[in-house]
């Protein structure tokens, strides 16, 4: 039985699933994307840490995307997450009406997205929105859903403070330096579930468009099935990372706090054939009120101040509600 996601629909031509800078480039397939070993990042090796943190500095300047391994979430708690995900998309429209939210600081929203192609308009994309920390938000249904994702969200959350402290490390900045200066004890982490229906004609793609997020890093996983796409070098790069990584993107708060070091990664979803596709996102950044400025110490006079500050709950709201087109919204408080 196909998945209920009939709320909330938002009908999105199909350019914006391509975005007009974006449009009409190579995609590739590529080896050499950098996978980094999570056990050597955290090992009590200094060599193989060491080694493990300049390999992630690398990955994050010249990519803004890497595959980690060995990562330490539970297999069984991933793919509970991906089944209940399929679950709560198969939930009675009037139980999902319950998440549907109104506006972008909503801690819950839910809907769909769909393409504008004429007359018989396919729906793309279903997802649920939620703010999962400072305060953890989650939907009750189906039974089991909330509890397993609190357990995904807080070992996300355990990564992205080991993974910035190899950063900073890194940047000859003392390990808690970003933790400390953004407040992670009250970061701003999002959790999106996205599911994507079987769309067999290429020229009906469903997806999400180009873009950059909100945040300092984002974990992705899914169910398997390629779709995402990663733009590197003026090619978009399909992923198709083994079973056990999770892909990581560097966001636009950590290319502003490190002054343009770390780029942050514009990527896609494209989306084709007669699979369904779920991916779970884990969007963290600073803490909400947080003023979001490059750090003093990778400020010089050969390295000036490349962005104005603005606050993470600002940014967001600026992201969330804004046709996102690469970067443009970093664009925006660009010196």
């Amino acid at each position: 039985m196909a998945p209920t996601i009939a709320i909330a629909r938002e009908f999105t031509p199909e350019s914006e699933l391509i975005n007009s800078n974006y449009e009409h480039i190579e995609i590739t397939e590529d080896d050499t994307i950098p996978v980094i070993d999570f056990s050597l990042l955290i090992s009590g090796n200094p060599k193989e840490r060491s080694k493990a943190i300049k390999d992630l500095g690398k990955a994050c300047e010249e990519w803004g995307f890497f595959l980690l391994i060995n990562h330490g979430i539970p297999e069984n708690v991933k793919n509970s997450m991906l089944e209940y995900v399929e679950q709560f998309f198969k939930l009675p429209e009037e139980e999902m009406r319950k998440f549907q939210g109104k506006n972008v600081m909503d801690p819950v929203r839910c809907g769909t997205r769909s393409l504008n192609n004429g007359p018989g308009r396919t729906i793309s994309r279903g997802y649920i929105k939620l703010i999962v920390h400072p305060e953890f938000h989650f939907p009750d249904k189906p039974a089991g859903y909330r509890d397993t994702a609190f357990e995904y969200c807080k070992s996300v959350r355990e990564i992205v403070e080991e993974l910035l402290k190899g950063l900073c490390e890194g940047l000859g900045l003392e390990p808690n330096y970003i933790s400390k200066a953004m407040d992670l004890d009250s970061s701003f982490q999002r959790f999106v579930s996205q599911l994507y229906m079987p769309c067999p004609k290429p020229e009906l793609a469903s997806g999400s468009p180009a873009h950059s997020d909100h945040g300092l890093l984002t974990i992705v996983t899914d169910n398997g099935i390629p779709g995402l796409q990663t733009f590197h070098n003026g090619k978009w790069i399909n992923l198709r990372p083994p079973p056990n990584a999770v892909m990581v993107n560097t966001c636009d708060q950590l290319e502003i706090l490190t002054n343009g070091k770390f780029k942050s990664n514009v990527h896609r979803v494209f989306h084709t054939g007669n699979t369904t596709r779920i991916s779970l996102v884990s969007t963290n950044g600073p803490s909400p009120d947080k003023l979001v400025s490059p750090a003093p110490e990778l400020v010089d006079e050969s390295h000036p101040p490349a962005f104005a500050a603005l606050t993470m709950r600002e940014y967001y709201e600026r992201h969330q509600s804004s046709s996102l087109d690469g970067k443009t919204i970093l664009d925006q408080v660009r010196i």
